[in-house]
């Protein structure tokens, strides 16, 4: 017979089911010998802000190690929950294990809990992780930049931050933009917010979406690590949206559409 004491206690945090199935994140790497070193793969230029109904959350293709284009079709905004997205810019290896384990939190809490984390609750527990990862993030070698953008049903609107590599947190109102290609766009996302025919937060879902199109080719004409659309090979950018009825990807067909309309000049 069971008794009291010999149930597990469920307390809902992920965190600690780990640590007490042994699972440890990245330690510093040892020092490598003289004169060796590892190229990293890097994701590069992603962006949100606010729009009329939610927000937009958008990312180039392109991966690199060094001045190696390693691969074209990453996909740099990852599903977290139904009403949560990350958007990556760094070290893809280590970005991909945080949402992995932000997605199992996430489900974790809500199947223990009955209910799903605040909104408070998952902005911390990415933060959690990129503190765990300082060591690597100082050797260069597991830096990650995010962004995450989430739907509040209970406050009945949406937010979105910005983190820095150590686990700092930043509510964002208007726009943000991380990775090596933002310096490019994030004077542009102001000039349109504060001069623009609109400010970004009024602007409709396709005006939104064909925006977020026309600054990724501006990154990629100045930053080589940022990768261009290519029509002519079903490249496009990957842009997502979150509102009240949780994510939405922009499907191949629409982006096709949306790519040719959003760049004509005039």
């Amino acid at each position: 017979m069971t008794t009291h004491s010999d149930r597990v206690r469920v307390s809902g945090d992920f965190f600690e089911l780990l640590d007490r199935s042994g699972y440890q994140w990245q330690s510093p790497l040892k020092s490598l010998p003289e004169n060796k070193f590892i190229e990293i793969s890097q994701g590069t230029t992603v962006l949100a802000f606010h729009y009329k109904e939610g927000v937009i959350v958008a990312g180039d293709r392109r991966a690199t190690a060094g001045n190696a284009i390693m691969y074209d079709r990453c996909d740099k905004v990852i599903p977290i929950d139904d009403y949560s997205l990350m958007a990556i810019a760094g070290v893809p290896a280590t970005a991909f294990e945080m949402a992995r384990i932000l997605s199992h939190n996430f489900e974790y809490y809500r199947r223990s809990q009955l209910q799903s984390m605040s909104t408070e609750g998952k902005v911390r527990a990415l933060s959690k992780l990129l503190k765990e990862n300082v060591g690597m993030a100082m050797q260069g070698v597991g830096a990650v930049s995010p962004l995450l953008a989430t739907y509040d049903s209970s406050q009945g609107k949406p937010f979105l931050y910005f983190y820095d590599m150590l686990g700092a947190e930043f509510r964002i109102l208007t726009h943000v933009a991380t990775g090596s290609g933002s310096p490019m766009i994030r004077g542009v996302l102001e000039h349109e917010n504060l001069w623009g025919a609109r400010p970004l937060e009024e602007r409709s879902e396709r005006e939104a979406s064909a925006l977020a199109i026309r600054l990724l080719q501006t990154a990629a004409q100045f930053d080589s690590a940022t990768g261009q659309a290519r029509p002519e090979d079903k490249l496009y950018p990957i842009i997502a949206r979150i509102t009240k009825n949780g994510y939405q990807f922009v499907p191949e067909d629409e982006m096709a559409d949306l790519y040719k309309t959003s760049m004509k000049k005039g």
